[in-house]
């Protein structure tokens, strides 16, 4: 089994960055019910579009998401 999405996007960290992985790496880190113990889309995206208590684009979480099934 590969690595949760969390666990993938905690090395994308870099709370001076402005490219969007980091942006929603920080966000994820700081929202206690991000679910960490995932590597499904349905569920990190439910989650996001659902319960999340900040808001990101889509779009942009998408593109993440097609690196991390790449690595």
């Amino acid at each position: 089994m590969r690595k949760s999405f969390y666990t993938w996007l905690m090395t994308e960290r870099n709370p001076k960055s402005q490219a969007p992985k980091a942006i929603l790496a920080d966000l994820a880190f700081h929202e206690p019910t991000f679910p960490k113990h995932t590597d499904n889309f349905d569920e990190v995206s439910r989650f996001l579009e659902e319960h999340a208590s900040f808001s990101f684009n889509l779009g942009d979480f998408d593109q993440i998401w097609e690196e991390y099934e790449g690595h």
